[in-house]
C-alpha cells in the first residue's frame, strides 16, 4: 500500500542506499513544524505483570511510575496501584489501569478489546511467558496489539505491513517462540477469521516493529540518566525519516500535556532545527546526539542494520573512544573568538554543518542545539515562527527547557526562559 506525502512541505522519495526518505518540497525555516503524525498502533513497553516493575532493566523512574494503558499519560499518585479506583480499572481483568472513564471506554472499543484483555490475561498466567526477558514480553505485547489492529482497522494493518523491514535472525527466533505460544493460548481465529496469522506473518510484523517503532519515554528527571520507554508506537509518516548524527529536524511529543487543537497527546510533532533549502533530505537522530562514534555505530547496525557514513561520523571515526562530543565542542569553543561566533550565528547553519576546515566542523551544532541540563542530552529547536518572524527561543525535545538564543556565542550565557505551566 503506497502512502501519499503527508503535507505540501515534504515529499517521500526513494534514495539510493537509504531507502525511502523525506525531502523538503520547499525551503524550510528553523522551528517550522513539518509534520504532525498520529500512531496507528500503541503498545506498552512494561512487563506483562506490572508488579515486575522492579525489573533490573527498568530505570528508577520507571519503577516508580504507572501509566494509562490507553493514552500512556502518567497516572496521578492517587491512582497508581490503587485497586479501589474501580472507575479506571478494566472491569474484566482488573489489571490494566486508565486515567479516566473516557480512556477506559475508548480502550474497550480499540486497544483493549475483549480479545486483547483475554489474550494478555492468558499470557500473564503462563509461567513460561512471564519468565521471559523484558524484550520478549514487549514483543508479545506488540503482536497482540498488531493482531488486534488487523481486526479493528484492516487499512492501518496494511499500512504497517507496507513499512520497511524484513525478517532477520532475531525476529525469526522471536516469532518461532511467540507465535506457537500465542496461537495456543489466545484463539487467533476468534479475532479475525479472514486473516491467517502465520509464523511468517509474525516474523514480518516483528521486523516492521524493530525498524519502525518509536519509543515514548518515561518523564524526564534530572536524577535519572537512564530514561526507560513507557510505550512504543508505529507512526506511519514519521517512520519515513532517515537517521543522521547531525539531524536538521527533531521530534517533540507532549504525552503528559493537554494536546493543542484537536490533536491527541500521543501525536508526534517534527520541527526543524535550522533552515534548510528545497530538495534537502530531512533527517532525525534515532537516539541522543551526545553518543560517541562507536556507540552510535553499534546501535545503528544492531537495531537498524546499517552503518552510518554521515559527515559527523567521517570526522569522529578518527577519534579515540574516550573522546566525547562535549569535550571536543568545548575545545572548539575555546578557540573561537567573538567575531567567529557572530559570523557563524549570522550565516546559514546548514552550510557550517558540512564544512571540513577543522578537526570538529560541527562544533557549532552542539554548542547551540544540544541541551546542557543534567542527564538530559536532548536536542534544542526554535519554537515555531510567528508568520515570517523566526523565534529566538529554543525548546529542548527531552526536558522541555526553554532558552533564549539572543546571547548565544557572544558571552556564552544562554538566558533561560521561564516555562509556562
Amino acid at each position: 500500500m503506497s502512502m501519499a506525502a503527508p503535507s505540501s512541505l515534504l515529499k517521500v522519495e526513494e534514495l539510493q542506499g537509504r531507502g525511502r526518505g523525506m525531502i523538503a518540497s520547499q525551503p524550510l525555516k528553523a522551528g517550522q513544524i513539518v509534520l504532525r503524525d498520529s500512531p496507528i498502533l500503541l503498545y506498552s513497553a512494561l512487563p506483562l505483570i506490572r508488579q515486575s516493575l522492579s525489573f533490573s532493566s527498568l530505570s528508577s523512574s520507571a519503577s516508580a511510575s504507572y501509566f494509562c494503558d490507553h493514552c500512556f499519560r502518567t497516572l496521578p499518585p492517587s491512582l497508581q496501584g490503587d485497586s479501589s479506583a474501580s472507575t479506571v480499572l478494566c472491569p474484566n481483568c482488573r489489571h490494566h489501569c486508565f486515567c479516566s472513564s473516557s480512556c477506559l471506554s475508548k480502550a474497550l472499543n480499540s486497544s483493549h478489546s475483549s480479545w486483547v484483555c483475554q489474550a494478555l490475561s492468558r499470557l500473564r498466567a503462563n509461567s513460561l511467558m512471564v519468565e521471559q526477558p523484558l524484550e520478549r514480553q514487549v514483543q508479545a505485547n506488540f503482536l497482540i496489539s498488531a493482531y488486534n489492529l488487523a481486526n479493528i482497522s484492516p487499512s492501518d494493518f496494511q499500512i504497517m505491513l507496507s513499512l520497511q523491514g524484513s525478517p532477520d535472525d532475531s525476529t525469526i527466533a522471536a516469532a518461532q517462540f511467540l507465535h506457537p505460544l500465542i496461537s495456543s493460548l489466545c484463539s487467533l481465529a476468534l479475532i479475525s477469521p479472514q486473516n491467517e496469522f502465520s509464523l511468517e506473518l509474525a516474523s514480518a510484523l516483528l521486523a516492521k516493529d524493530k525498524l519502525n517503532a518509536f519509543g515514548i519515554m518515561h518523564p524526564f528527571s534530572v536524577d535519572d540518566g537512564q530514561r526507560s520507554v513507557r510505550a512504543y508506537g508505529i507512526y506511519p509518516y514519521a517512520s519515513f525519516f532517515n537517521h543522521d548524527c547531525l539531524p536538521n529536524a527533531c521530534r517533540f511529543d507532549y504525552v503528559d500535556a493537554n494536546p493543542p487543537d484537536d490533536g491527541h497527546n500521543t501525536d508526534f510533532i517534527i520541527r526543524m532545527i535550522h533552515d534548510v533549502p528545497q530538495g534537502r533530505e530531512i533527517c532525525l537522530s534515532y537516539f541522543p546526539v551526545n553518543e560517541n562514534y562507536s556507540s552510535r555505530q553499534k546501535r545503528l547496525i544492531e537495531d537498524y542494520g546499517f552503518t552510518c557514513n554521515c559527515d559527523r561520523c567521517n570526522v569522529e571515526s578518527s577519534w579515540s573512544d574516550n573522546d566525547s562530543v562535549e569535550d571536543n565542542a568545548e575545545d572548539e569553543e575555546e578557540v573561537m573568538d567573538e567575531d567567529q561566533y557572530e559570523t557563524m550565528a549570522a550565516s546559514d547553519t546548514d552550510n557550517h554543518l558540512h564544512e571540513d576546515n577543522n578537526d570538529f566542523p560541527h562544533a557549532y551544532f552542539f554548542l547551540k542545539y544540544m541541551c546542557d541540563r543534567t542527564n538530559c542530552w536532548g536536542t534544542l529547536a526554535p519554537l515555531p515562527p510567528q508568520g515570517d518572524t523566526p523565534s529566538n527561543v529554543l525548546e529542548c525535545n527531552v526536558c522541555g527547557k526553554l532558552k533564549s538564543d539572543d546571547t548565544f556565542g557572544i558571552d556564552k550565557q544562554q538566558d533561560e526562559v521561564p516555562m509556562e505551566d
